[in-house]
């Protein structure tokens, strides 16, 4: 359904709830189960922000950008980090050309729509710290010129939770550069069954087949629905509920450190997206709820009598939830 700029509102969000939809059942087709960590990566997919996505080897990260990219007609680019990683690789650099007898700008993968950082904690602090300008401003300085990256960008980055040997842990200030911080974790019997099916049936090797994935959206549709997003309507008592408890991560025992401004900002982007992602051009205390964990979980830092006791930032958030009282419809 093609529609106008000046369509009105109601048939314009229900053109997004059904290529969100659309796009759901496109991910699938490469993806088996892990409908929640789907529907995260959507979410900060329509509300224009990066996604950190955490999980163990071969739980299906990659393949679950790939699909995502497969489903948009636009850029993909892959960075594998690495130790040896540099800064250069990254966002590019100057060469030499010899015909012109000076400098040319090479830009780096960076300058993309999407760009999957793959185990970004395998590379040092500087290199990650490359991704700060442009994950924030969207855009890159390189030798002394700021160059644009055109919309839409999202970053994904995916790295290893056990795996520590040879890693880099994130900085906060880069932590907080992600709306999301989505968790995999390994799936239903049923959905692995369905999955070791679908990818042994009549294929050799184990390669990451995105095939059946069509493009569904183009560049201007993306940037279509994300403004749409960020058009939900909030009401002033949801919006008050999404601060409050933010907040409360500042003083509840055994955090150490609470979120910051942008942690509140980040809930309630991310609550509009899901919204519309749900079908809806209204947010609820729900949506709030549902966003929490995802959008907080990696700005807190835990108290070591926290750390000891074995509670992880998602049974802090969820006792905060328990306990800040929801608006009512």
């Amino acid at each position: 359904m093609n529609l106008a700029p000046d369509s009105p509102d109601p048939l314009r969000f229900r053109w997004a709830a059904e290529q969100a939809e659309t796009l759901r059942g496109e991910i699938h087709r490469a993806l088996v189960g892990q409908e929640a960590v789907v529907d995260q990566v959507l979410t900060a997919f329509l509300a224009g922000g990066h996604v950190l996505l955490e999980g163990v080897p071969g739980l299906g990260k990659t393949l679950l950008v790939r699909a995502l990219a497969a489903t948009f007609h636009g850029a993909f680019a892959r960075i594998q980090f690495t130790p040896d990683l540099m800064p250069s690789d990254v966002m590019g650099h100057a060469v030499w050309d010899l015909k012109s007898e000076a400098f040319q700008l090479r830009r780096g993968p960076v300058f993309t729509n999407l760009l999957l950082a793959d185990e970004v904690n395998r590379s040092p602090a500087k290199t990650q710290a490359a991704l700060l300008e442009v994950m924030q401003e969207r855009q890159v300085s390189l030798e002394g010129r700021t160059l644009t990256v055109e919309a839409p960008f999202m970053v994904l980055a995916t790295q290893n939770p056990i795996e520590q040997e040879g890693t880099y842990p994130l900085p906060e200030a880069q932590l907080d550069r992600f709306l999301l911080k989505v968790l995999m974790g390994y799936p239903q019997a049923a959905e692995e069954v369905a999955m070791v099916r679908q990818v042994t049936a009549g294929t050799v090797g184990d390669a990451l087949v995105v095939s059946a994935v069509r493009p569904i959206l183009a560049g201007g549709d993306v940037l279509a629905m994300q403004a749409l997003a960020a058009s939900v309507r909030l009401d002033d008592a949801v919006l008050d509920y999404a601060v409050r408890i933010v907040r409360a991560t500042r003083r509840w025992p055994g955090i150490a450190l609470g979120a910051g401004p942008r942690g509140a900002i980040a809930l309630v982007r991310a609550t509009r997206a899901h919204a519309l992602l749900d079908g809806r051009d209204f947010a609820t205390p729900d949506d709030v709820k549902a966003l929490a964990l995802p959008a907080l979980r990696h700005r807190l830092q835990r108290s070591p009598e926290t750390e000891i006791e074995g509670l992880g930032p998602d049974d802090l958030i969820q006792a905060i939830l328990a306990k800040e009282p929801a608006p009512r419809a």
